[in-house]
């Protein structure tokens, strides 16, 4: 059976994902800092699923913890087939508020360990000719967010590099840019979501199940839902004083 590991997947997005590959049929290898939380997901996809969930805690902001992970997916006796980089967080405060030690770490889990991930499963997966990586980034990487918008946008970039250059080479690699999704993302966070329209929140089942049919498709990145997709376009037009406006919502 093929085998997609996924980090973040305790809930939302990251659930989604470890649901859908489940029901493919994927073995998975989920990787978080709760393995408390993990055991529970690893036993209920295991049973719902009948497929083998292995668990490996790591903390994605310790560069030791993501060796581990990097170990695992360089195993080639036990290749990854898929992998999902989805594990994340944002910082309730402005830049020039936030203490420097949590935005290395937003830095190191945003940026440093999906680069760390992505670089190793593109070498084993272009040896063997196949598999596929989804980076979960954000429409934020299109807009001025601070140091979380611009964590996105980099892996955004990537993402649409690496599609483009070794799709041809039968490894897909897709940046899945989603809006406001009904997860624990922002509670965690301490986020104020009040002014958030209901319209603009997404499904984390639907997205994941869009996010998979753009990946099959070839698309170097996925935009879910038509109304975000419009948002998007409507913002390569907007002026960028209002852009830093509208930018504050969800604050």
């Amino acid at each position: 059976m093929p085998t997609a590991l996924i980090t973040g997947p305790t809930a939302g997005i990251g659930r989604a994902f470890a649901n859908a590959y489940a029901e493919r049929g994927f073995d998975l290898v989920l990787v978080s800092r709760d393995e408390v939380r993990l055991k529970t997901v690893a036993e209920d996809l295991s049973a719902r699923h009948a497929v083998t969930c292995e668990v490996l805690p790591a903390d994605l902001s310790d560069r030791d913890a993501v060796e581990r992970v990097v170990a695992r997916i360089d195993d080639q006796s036990r290749p990854i087939d898929a992998l999902v980089n989805n594990a994340g967080f944002g910082l309730n405060t402005w830049f020039g508020d936030t203490d420097f030690a949590d935005e290395e770490r937003s830095l190191d889990v945003l940026v440093r360990a999906p680069l760390r991930l992505t670089h190793t499963a593109v070498k084993q997966m272009d040896r063997r000719g196949d598999g596929e990586i989804v980076n979960v980034s954000s429409v934020a990487g299109f807009l001025p967010r601070g140091t979380y918008g611009a964590h996105k946008a980099w892996l955004t970039s990537l993402s649409a590099w690496l599609n483009q250059t070794y799709r041809r080479r039968g490894v897909r690699v897709m940046a899945l840019c989603p809006g406001f999704v009904r997860t624990e993302f922002h509670q965690r966070g301490n986020m104020n979501t009040r002014r958030i329209p209901g319209w603009m929140w997404l499904d984390a089942d639907d997205l994941v199940a869009e996010a998979l049919h753009d990946l099959a498709a070839g698309k170097a990145i996925s935009v879910p839902s038509r109304r975000y997709r419009a948002l998007m376009t409507l913002a390569r037009l907007t002026p960028r004083s209002l852009l830093t406006r509208v930018s504050r919502l969800g604050r």
